[in-house]
């Protein structure tokens, strides 16, 4: 899994896998849920993030993670 914040859009992504989408769906303004040609959930887009989130802040925890990168 992957996060992005692209700050020219404010636009926070959350890739959950490295699928591509064929297929996006707004469920609520300003959150679009994009999904593989299967239907299975591949990416969430949250429109506007810095109104909705706290950017400047992530918090893990309980995570089984075996790699960490920052870039």
């Amino acid at each position: 899994m992957r996060i992005n914040y692209d700050a020219a859009t404010d636009s926070l992504y959350l890739h959950l896998a490295e699928r591509a989408s064929v297929d996006s769906d707004g469920v609520v303004d300003g959150l679009v849920l994009d999904c593989d040609v299967s239907g299975a959930l591949v990416g969430i887009d949250v429109q506007h993030a810095s109104k909705k989130t706290d950017i400047h802040q992530l918090a893990l925890s309980h995570l089984p993670l075996t790699r960490l990168e920052a870039a």
